[in-house]
């Protein structure tokens, strides 16, 4: 009798195969393949087929195949721990950037020690060619298998709802429970976990590995919750890939904006002051004066009507715009104010709560309410540097890409539905062009949508805001891709992503367009016609925040600020004490035009004085020697050490202030030759 066929669709193209084949079985010439894309959803290599079926491959460096192996990786790794420490109790592990972690509840943290001695447990266990096998469960099976497991069983009780994006890399979100078996070449069960997968055929597909690092977790990011010890790797389809992103790793960690903060006396996090709360030196301040002030200049070419609001309001304000209802877990709790008390300290007069601001859109909002409006005002741009302030938890504050205390360039714009689109393209073009003045070039951009839990607002808004920012998107010719339920609850938005120096990916602006909150507070124009209408509200952070951009840039540069940013642009340094006076001079001229400048009058010999200079990243040294105050010169010293030697004062001066106006970077004497033409 002959065997059963079926028809599916490999790659776009229908093909007859045996009703018994398996991926296995169809990508059996290419090992490079270790799971399939079967309808849409990415499973197991082995998963049985059927009849109009479509299947794609899923190769081992393709960024699916990647998230795979990484996540098998750590159910590679959470067995050699279990091996090493019987008693771990398991946490979830997730596929993260780059790579993965797990969390395991243990007596005592994890040593480098014990990094080495997981490492080679791994490697023995991806050596054995264990294989991954999935199987469904019950949930009272579930339960059964995981009884010594207090952390499986609370995701196995959760609700689909309360599952969050980590957590759910354990539990199906079709409400289908699995494990998944690592099964040795004799059969038998060595290990397994509760798990959706998929996962690779077995663990010889684990190539390249690295465990990094270990932290301290609260289980599900709840400080209510039990710390955990969480163990951070990396895993990638070659040796020679995974020595690329340690090398990288390696740039990355001599970038760290933390640290050259330090090294370059730019900002610091008082423990006086409180966690993820910045005060930034005369440097740092110098760079985020000179940040704000191109900004402002920008705004004002660009039509923007600059306003200021306070710090704290009364809570009413966020129960209007439906921060206390959706955001309340991010802001500081309620200062209760205005209450009075008798002799017997009955309260006589009811107190009021005030909130410290998350956001700043509600009091721009009240700005428009002021008073009656008319379309002829629209488009209506409002920019406000507003600082706001919120909750984050202490665990997850980290330098200054995530404060509790920031600056954000918020620009929040009213106009008509007709205007909406044309606003949002002179909008994208208006923040591309300042990302690029300061030396962002690498763009794409991301389209956050509606998240089905958390929004407000009809359907039918939420479709129409969604399509017209992907429309625009679209006509920028930038990538786009697709970030599924990410937006806020009060509509879509796009936010820029730039690539830096190395190649990182850092969120920097985002555009947000809203038709929910204009019906919250009861905005209206005078339309044309006499009646009244609803304005469309686009919010808008250019740089995000200050201090996180700030934080970018640091990185981005490496410390080496184009001129225009740099924290001091001149250094003077005479050759002996008899030279002094004469640059002096020339320095006092230099910040007479604005130029910040240091002059080092130290007691350290001349080398030790460029030495210094060097260190510190200043885009230019000058140098006087008995020749440039014979000529009334100075010479120039560049940051990679070469030099521009007797340039007249007059010429010099001229050609740094070029450099400035120009904003362009200059780190050797060809540079500084080319900006000055």
């Amino acid at each position: 009798m002959a065997e059963q066929t079926i028809s599916i669709t490999v790659n776009g193209a229908v093909k007859e195969v045996d009703a018994s084949q398996t991926g296995v079985d169809l990508f059996s010439d290419n090992k490079d393949i270790i799971a399939v894309r079967l309808n849409g959803e990415p499973r197991d290599l082995y998963t049985p087929l059927h009849d109009g079926d479509k299947v794609e491959p899923i190769a081992l460096d393709s960024e699916d195949g990647l998230a795979i192996m990484r996540h098998s990786a750590t159910h590679v790794m959470a067995q050699a721990v279990q091996e090493i420490r019987p008693d771990a109790k398991l946490g979830i592990g997730p596929v993260i950037k780059d790579g993965f972690y797990y969390d395991f509840d243990v007596k005592d943290p994890f040593t480098p020690e014990d990094l080495k001695e997981i490492e080679k447990r791994m490697q023995r266990i991806i050596k054995s060619s264990q294989s991954f096998r999935r199987r469904v469960v019950s949930e009272e099976e579930a339960r059964a298998e995981e009884a010594g497991q207090p952390y499986k069983l609370e995701l196995i009780g959760a609700k689909e709802a309360e599952i969050d994006e980590a957590a759910s890399t354990e539990v199906s979100g079709k409400g289908e429970l699995t494990m998944y078996d690592n099964v040795d070449r004799e059969g038998n069960v060595v290990w397994k976990d509760l798990c959706r997968g998929p996962h690779l055929p077995n663990t010889r597909y684990i190539k390249a590995f690295k465990l990094e690092r270990t932290a301290a977790a609260y289980w599900r990011g709840d400080e209510k919750n039990p710390m955990l010890q969480r163990i951070y790797g990396t895993a990638w389809a070659s040796k020679d890939d995974l020595k690329a992103y340690m090398s990288r790793m390696e740039e990355a960690a001599k970038r760290d904006h933390r640290k050259l903060g330090q090294e370059m006396d730019l900002f610091s996090f008082p423990e006086e002051i409180g966690p993820g709360l910045a005060v930034f030196h005369p440097k740092g301040a110098a760079v985020i004066n000179a940040m704000e002030d191109y900004s402002r200049e920008m705004h004002r070419k660009a039509h923007y009507s600059f306003v200021q609001t306070p710090h704290i309001t009364k809570g009413g304000l966020y129960e209007t715009s439906g921060h206390l209802h959706w955001y309340k877990d991010n802001m500081y709790p309620p200062m209760r104010v205005d209450e009075e008390r008798d002799a017997d300290g009955n309260v006589t007069k009811q107190g009021v709560d005030y909130y410290l601001k998350p956001m700043n859109c509600p009091m721009h909002n009240l700005i428009f309410k002021s008073r009656q409006r008319s379309y002829r005002e629209l488009p209506l741009r409002l920019f406000e540097f507003g600082t706001v302030y919120r909750y984050e938890k202490s665990g997850v504050v980290h330098g200054l890409t995530r404060v509790r205390g920031l600056t954000q360039d918020d620009s929040h714009i009213y106009c008509t539905r007709e205007q909406m689109k044309p606003e949002l393209r002179r909008l994208l073009t208006f923040v591309l062009k300042v990302l690029k003045d300061f030396g962002l070039n690498d763009f794409y951009l991301e389209l956050s949508t509606k998240d089905p839990h958390k929004f407000v607002g009809s359907d039918e808004i939420w479709e129409e805001a969604t399509n017209t920012l992907a429309e625009v998107a679209k006509e920028s010719g930038l990538e786009l891709v697709d970030d599924p339920a990410g937006a806020a609850f009060y509509g879509p938005k796009i936010s820029v992503q730039a690539r830096d120096a190395i190649g990182r990916t850092w969120q920097v602006s985002t555009i947000q367009l809203d038709f929910n909150l204009p019906e919250r507070f009861g905005l209206e124009y005078i339309a044309a016609d006499g009646t009244h209408q609803r304005p469309v509200m686009i919010h808008r952070a250019l740089f995000g925040s200050i201090e996180r951009f700030f934080a970018i840039l640091l990185e981005h540069y490496a410390g080496a600020f184009p001129v225009w940013l740099a924290p001091v642009q001149v250094t003077g340094i005479p050759v002996a004490d008899e030279f002094a006076p004469h640059l002096q001079a020339f320095i006092d001229d230099l910040e007479e035009n604005l130029v910040r400048c240091e002059m080092d009058n130290s007691d350290d010999r001349f080398g030790k004085k460029i030495r210094n200079a060097s260190k510190s990243k200043v885009p230019f040294t000058l140098i006087a020697g008995e020749g440039d105050v014979k000529k009334n010169a100075v010479s120039f010293r560049f940051r990679d050490g070469s030099q521009l030697n007797g340039v007249p004062v007059d010429r010099a001066k001229a050609w740094i202030l070029e450099v400035i106006k120009k904003r362009v970077q200059v780190n050797n004497a060809d540079d500084f030759t080319a900006a000055t033409k």
